[in-house]
């Protein structure tokens, strides 16, 4: 295997190319789980900003990192849009198996968590600059109970803006 400090950090961008999805397949060992919640948030991210992260795979087109991203890229509206291919990159561990499932670990683990504040910070300029609590559930992913907590404004507050708002909740489901 190559050390960090001699492997060619531009291979695997100068490898890019789109390539037929079916022509990709899963690893054994992505200990990495999504809910079907956030594969819709994966899918709506995909068609608010393109596709932006290619998917790493082994020369052989095995996955080591964007399982998910191929998955959902395999199914309607995306296969349409996408014409049944993906971004890949390709890494090449040169048969270091042990490489490539460090690779599927430290991409997953690299991502990183939401800090409480920052997201409050965020979900309550979103609600000032006047977005509405469907359209930051949408775009974020969240459901309107976690924006409640997030938007920092009282439960009264809250519930007006989403009868003001003509969001399809109504004040018994918010109780």
């Amino acid at each position: 295997m190559k050390s960090r400090e001699s492997a060619d950090l531009f291979a695997p961008l100068n490898s890019l190319q789109w390539v037929p999805a079916e022509k990709l397949h899963a690893n054994g060992w992505n200990p990495n789980k999504v809910s079907k919640d956030n594969l819709e948030l994966l899918v709506q991210s995909i068609l608010t900003n393109g596709w932006t992260l290619p998917i790493v795979v082994k020369p052989d087109y095995t996955i080591i990192d964007g399982f998910h991203r191929w998955t959902v890229a395999q199914r309607e509206p995306l296969k349409s849009k996408l014409g049944g291919k993906v971004p890949v990159v390709i890494v090449d561990h040169h048969g270091d198996t042990d490489a490539d499932v460090y690779g599927t670990i430290t991409h997953n683990r690299a991502r990183g968590t939401h800090l409480l504040d920052p997201m409050k910070a965020i979900v309550k300029n979103l609600l000032d600059e006047g977005k509405t609590v469907q359209e930051i559930g949408k775009q974020l992913g969240m459901k309107p109970e976690e924006i409640f907590r997030l938007s920092g404004f009282t439960r009264e507050e809250f519930l007006d803006m989403m009868t003001r708002d003509g969001d399809q909740i109504g004040r018994a489901s918010c109780r």
